[in-house]
């Protein structure tokens, strides 16, 4: 009998899209969007439609365990409690350190937080946000005096203008892009993309400008300088309720239209049309991201973004303002509740004594943190110099996604002490654990989370927990009671955490600060748990709260008025032959795939790690398409799929974040990323780090479908679940001395049935082991291997096999064409590119054509610009 439909909350991108969320008889979990949560409207991603296929428990950290033996909750609570005190009494507070997470909820941040900042009395408390909107928080509080964001997704619907700018919309926010698209095709709403390649979110926009890395504050300064000389400025509003102009604009002046062009490597042509564009059209929203706070200098692209909406009155109003959309789920809760170690809770600010007073009095705490904490790269390093000699990590995997990632798994390896909190078993950070705590998993857990326009989210379970699994804040509560703050941490449910938290936001503000919810403090459990999506503030008696930021000034700076910023442009990086790596997401996947990479058909479009390079560039290197590559920085080297293509400018290259340890040989791409960080907000600049290229020279390569996960001994691999089991890339420098012991070895089982193909004058061998009519392994080797077509040899995993059917395996490919879809470009509907190239064939002549015969496209449209490029390739060919 199926379960009850539950609404609750998307666990991936800022967006924060509702979803509906229904148990089936069968044990599985049927998914749909939400149609009366107003950040999606019903409308999902690849990812989120795929929520039910990630729910499995066999990779689930379920016991707590100590030095990988299982333990009871008791041994292990009291054991992190008593060498984190000891450590303390010892060392000092700042001796001892936690690095959470924007995958944990609002009530797990906010009692972390406090466990720390109020009870420990440190401040090293920090998050993995700090990769992805530190900066975004910098230049929101050095302008306007807190971190607010001022927009709204309803700005999509009404801007006349949308820039995005280091954000590639159509992957990493597939929902808000749809929005926007959408909005295009309305309201003929202008777009322009603001990006080094040319990403799918090119596919919508009317103007792309392929800036040169960093060249973002020099392009605003030219921006700033044109409004102003223009006469575009809003000389009431920065009159009423601005400082500073002079010095930013003087910093702006000292830059010619050539030096702008020069320092973002852009035709004058081009710059002159967006500077024209941006100053007449009065609703404009300019959207940024990671590649804007990714940086060195990200604090100043994003106040010189800033500074042309304070210029010109275009802030707080309908359609118009700087938008900073984030990329984890609960980044903006964890900002709320202090999460980041250079802030307090509720907005306030570790640097006011007043604050510190206020937060210490509301929380009847025996301390209060006296300064910043560790920052995450500073963090990290800490704990390589034995300044931090314990550390509690939350629902993250720093040993991929940190900068200098080798260097983090070094430090965390000589630690004294590691305690984990995940939901997962095994991954490239929990190996490394002293102590392990099974936390309780998306669909399980219970709380709220903030989206990118400060709305706030019920995150609902609907699954019980599985063995021994907890949830976050039930875990931290226990410690801090083993620690000797029982009477502070005495919560019985995530309702009175919440309440606690929105109790706090109001104390003693009387509107001084931007963040209070102070009118959901009386929330029971029955009204917190039918809490609606909600937009921040929400002050006590007000009936109906403004939603809107700073239209008529009302900023948070002592005089109420915002900064001016000047934003020097930074100095030209040497780049001595190098190219230059950009890192990011791609369109199905998250982080550090522990989620996304157990779902098949997210892992269909792109199976192996990949790196994109300009033609000319690789041919410099001698580089083919589709060949291997060895990426190398600073001692450390990856090994990835290397492709082709001029959307990636000269001089610069792109590899995803994603793999890990557990889905490639070597592929971790942060190994490469250099530590260097924004000296304002501490943000690594993971998209600027320099690298060389060479082939990747082996003797042979090899794909295998696996029923069971293997555990491959060559120099190459890389593996992703599909229906049934695994396919495995593989490739060497050493042929095997025995081929089918390297087979065997490869699969999983006793008494199969082996039906061999072996060919030793080309070198092509194939191998298939049965256990009865089921396919339980193969393995084909040679220069055949890239003809194959993966994704019938994979399905032949789920098949019965006659034995004709096992001899037309060996071939590797099907009988008949209509039989391979070709590699997956719809992840919603599982479509493939030789059925799109079909119908392309047919006389499919444009993407609406191919969404109405196929359903590709029709959902979240992440793969749209994919199918528009075939089409184009195509057309070419036709004509001939």
């Amino acid at each position: 009998m199926a379960g009850a439909a539950t609404k609750t909350t998307c666990p991936y991108c800022g967006v924060g899209c509702g979803v509906i969320a229904t148990p089936q008889a069968d044990g599985s979990v049927a998914i749909a969007g939400d149609p009366d949560h107003p950040a999606n409207f019903g409308k999902l991603c690849s990812k989120g439609s795929a929520l039910g296929e990630t729910l499995s428990l066999d990779d689930r950290l379920l016991h707590p365990e100590i030095n990988g033996a299982r333990a009871t909750w008791d041994e292990a609570l009291d054991l992190v409690a008593s060498r984190f005190s000891q450590t303390i009494a010892e060392q000092g507070p700042d001796s001892v350190a936690l690095y959470v997470s924007g995958q944990i909820l609002t009530e797990d941040y906010y009692v972390a937080n406090k466990l720390m900042k109020g009870f420990i009395g440190s401040a090293n408390i920090d998050t993995n946000s700090r990769l992805c909107m530190a900066s975004s928080v910098a230049g929101h509080r050095r302008a306007f005096g807190a971190d607010t964001v001022p927009g709204l997704y309803t700005d999509f619907d009404s801007a006349d203008l949308v820039v995005l700018v280091g954000s590639n919309l159509a992957w990493c926010h597939p929902v808000l892009f749809q929005r926007l698209a959408a909005a295009r095709e309305a309201r003929g709403t202008k777009v322009v993309v603001i990006d080094p390649r040319a990403t799918a979110s090119c596919e919508i926009a009317h103007l792309h400008l392929p800036i040169a890395p960093d060249g973002d504050v020099a392009l605003f300064l030219g921006l700033l300088a044109h409004l102003h000389h223009e006469d575009r400025a809003d000389a009431l509003y920065v009159q009423a309720h601005t400082s500073g102009l002079d010095a930013a604009l003087a910093v702006a002046r000292a830059m010619t239209l050539d030096d702008v062009a020069a320092a973002t490597r852009l035709d004058p042509v081009q710059l002159r049309a967006f500077y024209t564009l941006w100053a007449r059209t009065e609703r404009v929203v300019t959207v940024y991201s990671q590649g804007v706070n990714q940086s060195e200098c990200g604090s100043d692209k994003v106040n010189a973004i800033i500074n042309c909406h304070l210029l010109t009155g275009r802030i707080g109003r309908p359609g118009m303002g700087p938008f900073s959309v984030t990329g984890q789920p609960n980044a903006m809760g964890g900002r709320e509740v202090g999460g980041l170690a250079n802030m307090l809770a509720a907005h306030m600010q570790i640097e006011s004594a007043e604050d510190r007073d206020r937060v210490q009095r509301f929380w009847a705490s025996p301390a209060i943190a006296q300064k910043p904490g560790l920052k995450a790269v500073d963090m990290f390093r800490a704990v390589a110099d034995g300044r931090v000699k314990a550390i509690w990590i939350m629902g993250t995997n720093p040993v991929v996604s940190m900068p200098d990632a080798d260097a983090v798994r070094a430090a965390l390896a000589a630690c004294p002490f590691v305690v984990v909190s995940d939901v997962t078993r095994e991954t490239d950070t929990t190996a490394l654990a002293h102590v392990l705590l099974p936390a309780a998993a998306w669909g399980e857990k219970d709380g709220t989370v903030t989206n990118s326009e400060r709305r706030i989210s019920r995150q609902r379970g609907f699954l019980p927990f599985p063995a021994d699994a907890r949830p976050d804040w039930k875990i931290i509560c226990d410690v801090a009671a083993r620690m000797g703050f029982a009477h502070a941490f005495s919560y019985n449910g995530p309702a009175a955490i919440f309440r606690e938290h929105a109790a706090l936001s109001a104390f003693e503000n009387d509107g001084a600060r931007d963040f209070d919810i102070g009118a959901l403090a009386g929330l029971d459990a029955t009204n917190y748990d039918a809490l609606p999506p909600t937009l921040w503030p929400q002050r006590t008696g007000e009936e109906a709260p403004e939603t809107r930021f700073f239209a008529h000034g009302g900023f948070y700076t002592p005089d109420h008025r915002a900064r001016f910023v000047p934003t020097p442009p930074p100095a030209p990086r040497p780049r001595e032959g190098a190219l230059t790596l950009n890192t990011g997401r791609i369109r199905d996947q998250w982080h550090t795939m522990t989620r996304t990479g157990k779902a098949p058909r997210l892992m269909a479009h792109m199976p192996e790690p990949y790196c994109e390079i300009h033609p000319e560039d690789a041919d410099a290197a001698g580089i083919g398409d589709n060949d291997l590559a060895e990426v190398e920085a600073r001692g450390a080297t990856i090994v990835v799929r290397a492709r082709l293509t001029d959307t990636q400018q000269r001089g610069s290259m792109f590899v995803p974040m994603h793999w890990t340890s557990r889905f490639a040989a070597r592929a971790r791409v942060d190994a490469l990323t250099a530590p260097a960080t924004d000296p304002v907000s501490g943000q690594p600049a993971l998209k600027q780090s320099p690298v060389a290229i060479r082939p990747f020279l082996t003797r042979w390569s090899a794909f295998a479908a696996l029923v069971t996960r293997p555990q491959p001994q060559c120099e190459y691999w890389a593996l992703a679940p599909v229906d049934g089991g695994f396919r495995v890339e593989l490739a060497g420098a050493q042929e095997p001395a025995d081929w089918r012991a390297f087979a065997a070895n490869l699969v999983a089982g006793e008494d199969l049935e082996w039906v061999v193909y072996e060919d030793r004058r080309t070198g092509a061998r194939r191998y298939a082991a049965f256990s009865a009519e089921r396919l339980v392994g193969a393995l084909f080797v040679g220069d055949g291997a890239a003809s194959l077509s993966r994704t019938f040899i994979s399905r032949a995993l789920t098949t019965p096999h006659t034995t004709e059917a096992r001899h037309r395996l060996l071939a590797g490919r099907p009988a008949g064409s209509t039989d391979d879809d070709g590699k997956t470009v719809c992840s919603c509907y599982f479509v493939g590119s030789s059925a799109i190239e079909r119908e392309i064939q047919a006389g499919a002549s444009t993407v609406q054509e191919i969404g109405a015969r196929l359903k590709a496209g029709t959902n979240c449209g992440s793969c749209r610009s994919e199918i528009k490029r075939m089409i184009h390739e195509r057309q070419p060919a036709e004509a001939l």
